[in-house]
This record gives C-alpha cells, sequence and structure tokens, in this order.
C-alpha cells in the first residue's frame, strides 16, 4: 500500500502550503512510507484527484484542494481530517495503516480490541500510565469498600462520609487522567 499525498507546488496560498508541509513533514518524521503527486505539474494528477474524492467529501465549490490524502485508491481524507487524527493519535488507523508496536496508538488499538493493555506493553508505560492504573485499582476498591458501609450502616453521617470520599477518590483519578494526557 502507498500512501498518496496530492499537493500543488506551485500554489499561491500560504495556508495550502502550510498545510502541505504540515501532512508531508509528519510523514517524513513518523517514516511513513508516501508519494507526492503534484497536480500543478501534471494534469493526470489533478483530474484523479478530483475524480476520487467522494462527493459527500468535497467543499460547497466542488473542487478539492491539496492536500489530498489517498491509501492507493481509498480515499483517506483532507488536510483537515488528518488533522484530527494526529490530534486524536489515530494516524495510522487514518491512514489505513497498522500502527507500529510501542506507539501510543498501538496502545490505544489494543485497549480497545481487548478491554485491556497487553502484559508486553505494560514494560512500556511511563510513569503516568502506571500512575493512572494504580489510581483507578484504588478507585475501585474505594468503591468497594464504601458500598459495604453503605449496607452495613443506616447511619446518615457515615453514609455522607463515604459519599465525600467517593467524590475525592473520583476527583483524583480525574486530574491523574486529565492532566498526565
Amino acid at each position: 500500500m502507498v500512501i498518496k499525498v496530492f499537493i500543488a507546488t506551485q500554489s499561491g496560498s500560504t495556508a495550502i502550503k502550510k498545510k502541505q508541509q504540515d501532512v508531508l513533514g509528519f510523514l517524513e518524521a513518523n517514516k511513513i512510507d508516501f508519494k507526492e503527486m503534484d497536480i500543478a505539474a501534471n494534469e493526470d494528477n489533478r483530474k484523479w484527484m478530483r475524480g476520487n474524492v467522494p462527493g459527500e467529501k468535497r467543499p460547497q465549490n466542488g473542487i478539492p484542494l491539496p492536500p489530498q490524502i489517498f491509501n492507493d485508491d481509498q480515499y483517506c481524507g483532507d488536510f483537515d481530517a488528518f488533522f484530527n487524527a494526529k490530534e486524536d493519535n489515530g494516524v495510522y488507523a487514518f491512514l489505513g495503516l497498522t500502527p507500529p508496536p510501542g506507539s501510543k496508538e498501538a496502545h490505544q488499538a489494543a485497549i480497545i480490541q481487548n478491554g485491556e493493555v497487553p502484559e508486553n506493553d505494560k514494560a512500556n508505560f511511563g510513569i503516568e500510565q502506571h500512575l493512572h492504573i494504580a489510581a483507578e485499582d484504588q478507585l475501585e476498591e474505594n468503591i468497594e469498600m464504601l458500598h459495604n458501609h453503605f449496607e452495613q450502616s443506616t447511619d446518615i453521617n457515615v453514609i455522607m462520609y463515604s459519599l465525600k470520599l467517593l467524590f475525592v477518590y473520583a476527583w483524583h483519578v480525574f486530574c491523574l487522567c486529565f492532566f498526565t494526557f
């Protein structure tokens, strides 16, 4: 599979040039094989690109602007779709490629597929991920403990204190997850 990035080397728009550089720079930096397809210097490239962008993905004027990204003949998206995939650590999925082992995207794919982190990948986790997992485990233990208190007590003060602890633990986990990723 070849990633094709349709660009315009002779574009007068600095916004288009910047978007093209962003896509190409990201692909080069991540050692993703790709082929530049210049629509300014090659009429066939321009026609092919315009003819293969799906109708629902075309702008209102009907003429898709570069950069447009394809995996062989399969349309991946435009710059905005690429940017969103990059922000979500989902570029390999966006491109229809398998993420390299050890990448954030590979971890996310394994978690989504299995519901948990594979054992062999846990050693590669940073301290933030270990803290996140430990906080989740601690939260589950605390919830179970508080549930037992609820079942055994009818005293409103004990129940309110238990709810307060539950909130504090939940807030800790939220902050840990939010500020470390």
